[in-house]
């Protein structure tokens, strides 16, 4: 199985305990994923922790999927760690690192991820995908947290 990893920071002029509580409800997914992906919490009310699963519903290039994920790592405020139990994916390792910098907070997004008919798939579909999910998911955060975030660029290793 080829994993492949993407990884991508974000740095807003916020405090990391604010920012931290913004990724810990979970209704927030919603509003920093992309309208075309038609995402839905299907387990609301879910408390975040360790064990808590969370059950999602997508729309990938129209077709309909179901996602659970199990947040695996739950270190308030400095990280959490988001599996996927069921979905897309062959495998999906979301960790979400917080880091105190000067003047605010680092989000570090850095998945590891393997999909069902390898490099092809994902050279065609996936990875772009990716990019574009989380660029879309980087401006959001900017406007909701912080209108003058500064970013680095995503990119994708391995």
């Amino acid at each position: 199985m080829l994993e492949r990893t993407f990884h991508q920071t974000t740095v807003l002029a916020r405090p990391r305990g604010e920012v931290f509580a913004f990724f810990s409800a979970p209704a927030n997914l919603q509003a920093i994923t992309p309208p075309w992906l038609s995402f839905r919490i299907l387990s609301p009310g879910v408390e975040m922790g360790r064990g808590a699963q969370i059950d999602y519903r997508i729309s990938l290039h129209g077709l309909p999927l179901r996602w659970r994920s199990e947040i695996t790592a739950w270190e308030p405020p400095h990280r959490f760690v988001d599996e996927q139990l069921r979905g897309p994916y062959r495998r999906w390792v979301h960790e979400h690192r917080f880091v105190e910098v000067p003047g605010g907070t680092e989000i570090v997004d850095h998945v590891r991820y393997a999909v069902w008919g390898g490099a092809l798939v994902d050279r065609l579909f996936v990875a772009r995908d990716l990019e574009r999910i989380f660029a879309y998911r980087q401006r959001r955060i900017g406007e909701l947290l912080a209108p003058a975030a500064s970013a680095s660029r995503p990119r994708l290793v391995g």
